[in-house]
């Protein structure tokens, strides 16, 4: 059997009855999947302003990062539902608080429940990061830059539970301590008392304000400084929920050998493996001299007809192996429209101007084509059962909801 079909499906068997509870025999019944139990994820950084409105005085470069490409609220939201069920909104200290005691909670939760009332999951990023910083934070000492991070990772996690039950709980610890591009508070307090420190802050910090949620460590580093940090953190007891793995290609497609052998090695660990930031562009690709992404700036970096159709092709050949490792729980691409994309590159699934790309199409075709049921004509048979095999989640029975778990199962739906 195909790996993907092995641990991306269920079969559940359905006992129709009609209202006076007897089973409805030879009855056509219409099967629809609504939703994925798969997170197929991207950020909703472009619907703060779509939703909520200008943003607060002072988040400066922050409020523009990842603008909907001049689309309205109507089209940006049929272009980012139709694919996606997971939505990353952003909690940088430095745009979230530009100002000490002005957070931007107000059009953070207006923009969480306009998801959650679509039926998305919203995730939060990041609780702790050493970028993005607050001015207001520097020239304060280390304990009292630590009490106010440890404030705010329970303001944010106990304030929104309910409403955000994931976080990328700390974001890039590898390089925490030795990061150098800039002055801020997080760092020096990551080097004084080091990086397992830091992570045990934010993981209990956050556990603690709220129970319920799931806590992702996070990093770009694919090497094995990362493994020996999960490997410390674990060691010392701290309980890590996810492991957050970026992959930001914007030096080409990665191919599926190494991405298969990444996932591999961070599987080990038994935890589930959150893909939490994903790009591909459709341009010319970054030299592959370079180390730090940040360092490559250019005025002007089209999309291309070339760089579009490999997009496409590199968008495939990705999801296809990470939905085929049964370790994967989720995977965010980063970026709906290239319109404010980062670093000016066009990564979006969607031109500047709105336009569908290629690789929105191809992604299309596997989330909503390859791995998906769309509305079906199953008979019951003469005990009124029918059998429904198809890929995890939510679905619908002549619009009585269902669900598809892993193996096999029974339920029951009254039908009028």
């Amino acid at each position: 059997m195909d790996r993907t079909l092995m641990h991306r499906t269920g079969e559940v068997t359905l006992t129709v009855r009609t209202p006076d509870g007897r089973p409805a025999a030879g009855r056509t019944v219409t099967v629809a999947q609504r939703r994925h139990a798969f997170a197929f994820g991207n950020i909703g950084f472009d619907f703060v302003p779509l939703v909520a409105g200008p943003g607060p005085a002072g988040a400066g470069d922050v409020e523009t990062f990842g603008q909907a490409g001049g689309l309205d609220l109507e089209r940006a939201e049929a272009l980012w539902c139709n694919l996606f069920n997971t939505a990353t909104l952003p909690f940088y200290w430095g745009g979230y608080e530009p100002r000490r005691g002005a957070p931007d909670t107000a059009r953070l939760t207006a923009t969480a429940r306009w998801f959650a009332g679509r039926g998305v999951t919203v995730k939060g990023h990041p609780l702790v990061w050493h970028t993005v910083q607050p001015p207001w934070l520097l020239g304060l000492d280390l304990d009292e830059v630590e009490r106010l991070l440890r404030a705010r990772i329970r303001d944010l996690a106990g304030g929104f539970a309910g409403l955000i039950d994931t976080w990328d709980a700390i974001n890039e610890a590898v390089i925490m301590p030795v990061f150098a591009n800039g002055d801020n508070a997080v760092t020096p307090l990551a080097r004084a008392r080091g990086r397992i420190h830091m992570v045990r802050m934010a993981f209990e910090e956050a556990r603690a304000a709220n129970p319920a949620a799931t806590l992702i460590l996070n990093d770009f580093d694919l090497s094995s400084a990362y493994e020996c940090l999960i490997e410390g953190v674990l060691e010392a007891g701290v309980r890590v929920d996810a492991i957050g793995l970026q992959t930001h290609m914007h030096q080409g497609y990665r191919g599926e050998e190494y991405t298969a052998g990444v996932l591999d090695r961070f599987a080990r660990y038994g935890l589930p493996l959150h893909l939490t930031e994903t790009t591909l562009v459709s341009g010319h690709l970054m030299p592959a001299g370079i180390d730090d992404l940040n360092d490559y700036r250019i005025p002007h970096w089209p999309s291309t007809p070339e760089g579009e159709a490999r997009q496409a092709d590199d968008v495939v050949r990705h999801y296809r192996t990470l939905f085929a490792h049964p370790a994967v729980r989720s995977v965010t691409y980063w970026g709906l429209t290239d319109d404010g994309a980062w670093l000016g590159a066009p990564a979006g699934l969607v031109r500047a101007d709105g336009t569908r790309k290629p690789s929105y199409d191809a992604l299309e075709s596997l989330i909503k084509g390859e791995w998906w049921l769309p509305p079906t004509s199953m008979h019951t048979s003469a005990d009124g059962t029918l059998t429904v095999r198809g890929f995890l989640g939510d679905y619908t029975a002549d619009g009585v909801p269902f669900t598809v778990t892993a193996g096999r199962a029974a339920q029951e739906v009254t039908l009028t």
